[in-house]
């Protein structure tokens, strides 16, 4: 790598990434049914119709994939935890195995030094909530604050930190508009709807959470730099608005108390009813933000209904994902987040890294040079005056990338999906000198 922890602040965190439906293994623990589990099972949603029923079988080998981040050098261990598992119906009983994984997950990354980052959902909705709308329903809000409630009351007084919910664009727009997600819907009012309701979730969890007492409570967003296809005014727009979908809604609502006006243009008329009054509830005191970066994207404009827009390829390397890779785009972000919306609250890089056609033997160049480069724009942002507290690799272990089944790896641990043997892969080497004190 091209830099050393000594290039960073004192206390400067580095960490790992996983989430729960993509390494645990959700069939068995007493888990309940998720809306991924119907999703995949649906042909033609998801590669190969794979599942998240083994994963990495990280329920049973925790203790072995947090050796790997502690042995990697890490300072800290982002996860999250699986509402199904916990309540099975998402609402009412508890699964006393599944309270009980995540309690011993949190005594186990203590004891090893790693401080626990927890975000309460990463998108595995239980099945039994998904039958009575889901993220479409008003009354989720009160659900997810009872789950959270239910999980703080256990492990709330040794996480270091906790974001109610990962990436809210993937969970309502992603999900609700593209369908590229479960559950799968291409519906403008389920997806203003399920928008505004992920916010007045994360709201009331955060709420839920102060009550007991829990500390450090952050939101957790992720970001696609948006740029115009060609020169055109139109694609100018076009751009402007995706801009305004992926990288304003979320942050405009916690805020500043609005939505951008653009994006009201397309979802106002399906926004569910007395959603004005509900920015104060979305607009809970926060300690932290962290910010998702991955790639960016060209848009183009098209003459079809709003959003009129269109994705383009771009002319950039990309990774196995396809995603154009643009180091630039982190460094704006962290600069515009801050002068824009946060102002000076510690931010976090809470997933950054890449997907390669890994083989094991192939020294990963690929990987590592992708790293150097999105870490160095974070440097110039710390230079810049960004109060960036820390730094978190997406992913700690080749997991379920969702509807792209298990080809695509983003791990820095190479996982064999037959035998479920880990190997540690060239770029996790390199961070561990990297990263050795």
């Amino acid at each position: 790598m091209d830099f050393k922890r000594s290039d960073f602040p004192e206390g400067f965190l580095f960490s790992a990434a996983t989430s729960s439906y993509q390494i645990e293994g959700h069939g068995f623990g007493g888990a309940g049914q998720t809306h991924w589990d119907t999703f995949a099972a649906t042909p033609g949603n998801v590669v190969r119709a794979e599942h998240g029923q083994l994963a990495c079988d990280h329920y049973h080998r925790f203790e072995e994939d947090l050796d790997l981040a502690r042995d990697m050098g890490l300072d800290a261990y982002r996860f999250s935890t699986s509402w199904a598992r916990v309540m099975p119906e998402g609402r009412g009983p508890v699964n006393a195995e599944g309270l009980d994984f995540y309690d011993r997950l949190v005594d186990a990354m203590l004891e090893r030094g790693l401080k626990p980052q927890a975000t309460l959902y990463h998108w595995e909705l239980p099945v039994a909530l998904a039958d009575m709308g889901g993220w479409r329903n008003p009354d989720i809000s009160h659900w997810f604050a009872d789950f959270a409630t239910v999980v703080m009351e256990r492990i709330g007084d040794r996480v270091f930190s906790v974001a109610p919910i990962n990436e809210p664009w993937c969970v309502g727009w992603l999900s609700h508009f593209e369908g590229h997600h479960a559950p799968g819907l291409r519906d403008i009012r389920a997806t203003a709807h399920a928008m505004h309701h992920v916010l007045t979730s994360h709201g009331r969890a955060i709420q839920a959470m102060r009550a007991l007492g829990v500390k450090n409570l952050g939101a957790v967003c992720n970001f696609e730099y948006a740029a115009p296809a060609d020169t055109t005014p139109a694609a100018a727009k076009a751009a402007q608005l995706y801009d305004g979908i992926y990288n304003r809604f979320f942050l405009g609502g916690i805020f500043n108390g609005a939505y951008p006006d653009d994006v009201m243009e397309g979802l106002a008329p399906h926004m569910p009813s007395g959603w004005e009054n509900d920015f104060e509830l979305i607009g809970q005191p926060l300690d932290w933000v962290g910010l998702n970066y991955y790639t960016r994207k060209l848009i183009g404009a098209n003459e079809g209904p709003w959003p009129g827009y269109d994705y383009v390829d771009g002319p950039l390397p990309k990774t196995q994902m396809g995603w154009e890779i643009y180091p630039d785009g982190l460094h704006h972000f962290l600069t515009w987040v801050d002068q824009t919306y946060t102002k000076g609250l510690p931010l976090y890089v809470t997933e950054n890294g890449m997907s390669n056609a890994d083989l094991i033997g192939r020294d990963d160049v690929e990987r590592i040079d992708y790293l150097n480069q999105h870490i160095a724009a974070a440097q110039r942002a710390i230079g810049d005056g960004v109060p960036l507290a820390g730094y978190t690799f997406w992913s700690l272990l080749d997991n379920y990338e969702w509807s792209l089944g298990y080809e695509k790896r983003f791990g820095l641990v190479h996982v064999d999906f037959e035998t479920l043997e880990r190997r540690p892969k060239a770029s996790y080497h390199a961070l561990a000198r990297a990263l050795g004190r």
